[in-house]
């Protein structure tokens, strides 16, 4: 049987705030999806320093940048340089990331993190938990404490997106919702350096 997932945002928080959230929901595993496990800013959030902190205190860390990171190293997921949340997720090691997931949320309360505070800026939210709440419930841990439904944070991307969730008695349709994460998709997601074009002055071998 399932455990709910969680995500959670490290932002700018001390650790000890940070670990009192995972506490407070019985996080037993935390799921790193950073592609980059570093913060220059708040060194105790870097992978080394969270995987010592969190064993202290008993939760596993797991680094999950390869499957779930934005920053992606295939070029595949690349439209003009800024990365593709659906061609991401129909990558071979995002999938694998999938099956992986599935399988550990059996057996685990998981949470995924990231660093942005507001779900809705992460592609913890609108690239993976839109995936992996086919599987699992999705819940994400704000920076209060408070939890909020996966549905409920539809709702606020829909009317972030400029969808009116209150026009009638019903949800607004999936499709309104597939282009409201992917409008947001490309609000959020990285731009990399464009690449010289082949023969340009600029082009090395």
């Amino acid at each position: 049987m399932n455990h709910e997932l969680f995500t959670i945002g490290h932002s700018t928080q001390s650790f000890q705030s940070f670990l009192l959230l995972l506490q407070k929901h019985e996080v037993q595993v935390i799921g790193d999806v950073r592609s980059g496990p570093y913060s220059k800013m708040f060194p105790h959030f870097n992978r080394e320093a969270m995987k010592d902190q969190l064993q202290r205190h008993g939760i596993t860390y797991v680094f999950l940048g390869e499957e779930f990171g934005a920053r992606r190293k295939e070029p595949c997921c690349y439209i003009d340089d800024r990365a593709d949340y659906d061609l991401i997720s129909k990558t071979e090691r995002f999938q694998e990331g999938m099956t992986r997931l599935k399988r550990g949320s059996e057996k685990f309360k998981i949470a995924l993190m990231c660093a942005e505070r507001d779900p809705l800026d992460c592609h913890r939210t609108i690239l993976v938990s839109r995936h992996a709440k086919r599987f699992v419930p999705v819940r994400h841990i704000r920076i209060n404490g408070d939890l909020e439904t996966h549905s409920e944070l539809e709702d606020r991307l829909l009317l972030k997106m400029g969808f009116d969730i209150h026009s009638d008695m019903f949800r607004s349709s999936e499709e309104e919702l597939a282009l409201a994460y992917q409008r947001r998709g490309i609000e959020i997601a990285f731009k990399r350096e464009p690449t010289p074009p082949q023969g340009s002055a600029f082009h090395t071998r």
